[in-house]
């Protein structure tokens, strides 16, 4: 993974090392857009193979899952959420899929997380 895309946390960055380059770039990516949100607290999950993000109020919010050959953005309670950006069948976690390359949508993912967090919070 390139040094600019590398995030400060040094676990965060051996995680996503694990991963191919055009994906631990992307994940990287993604995650430092989240870590720019107040409060927001990033911990690498070597177990789930993903790097979670906790708020002080409104506990799990989100994570990041990079898989071989995308990344998803999976929340928590993303079946409470309302966007044409969000996959999945499940009850309760819903989750945005990207590909290497692609623009992220900063807006859209913003006005989630906002969403997320006022949830619970």
């Amino acid at each position: 993974m390139p040094s600019s895309m590398s995030p400060a946390d040094p676990e965060i960055a051996r995680l996503l090392a694990t991963f191919p380059e055009p994906i631990a770039a992307m994940a990287a990516q993604l995650v430092a857009l989240l870590l720019e949100l107040p409060d927001f607290v990033a911990r690498a999950r070597f177990g789930w193979r993903s790097v979670n993000f906790r708020h002080p109020e409104a506990g799990h919010v989100c994570a990041v899952f990079p898989y071989p050959d995308r990344v998803a953005l999976i929340f928590e309670h993303g079946r409470l959420l309302d966007s044409p950006l969000l996959d999945g069948e499940t009850s309760r976690a819903r989750f945005i899929r990207f590909l290497p390359g692609a623009e992220l949508p900063v807006d859209e993912i913003a006005i989630l997380l906002a969403q997320a967090i006022a949830l619970k919070a």
